[in-house]
């Protein structure tokens, strides 16, 4: 597992309040919109303003969007492709 997944657990953990979860139960293979986090529309809204703003990286094409957001680790991998820095 590298930096970036870890880093995105955290944040993910943090920014969408769940409380019942650590970063090393968090599955980042496991389907993350709609799966066993409860993550809904809404969610995915605030992870896509947490990636622009830190990671510079826009995501704002619903099918990308469904592609990105199938599971932390594709979109670990997004933001590792496109990301500026």
């Amino acid at each position: 597992m590298d930096n970036l997944t870890e880093e995105l657990k955290k944040r993910l953990i943090e920014i969408l309040n769940l409380t019942d979860v650590t970063p090393e139960e968090f599955d980042e293979n496991a389907q993350l919109v709609g799966g066993e986090l409860g993550i809904d529309s809404i969610d995915v809204l605030e992870i896509v303003v947490m990636v622009e703003k830190d990671y510079g990286v826009v995501i704002n094409n619903k099918e990308i969007a469904e592609k990105v957001f199938s599971s932390l680790s594709s979109l670990a991998d997004y933001i590792r492709k496109n990301s500026p820095k």
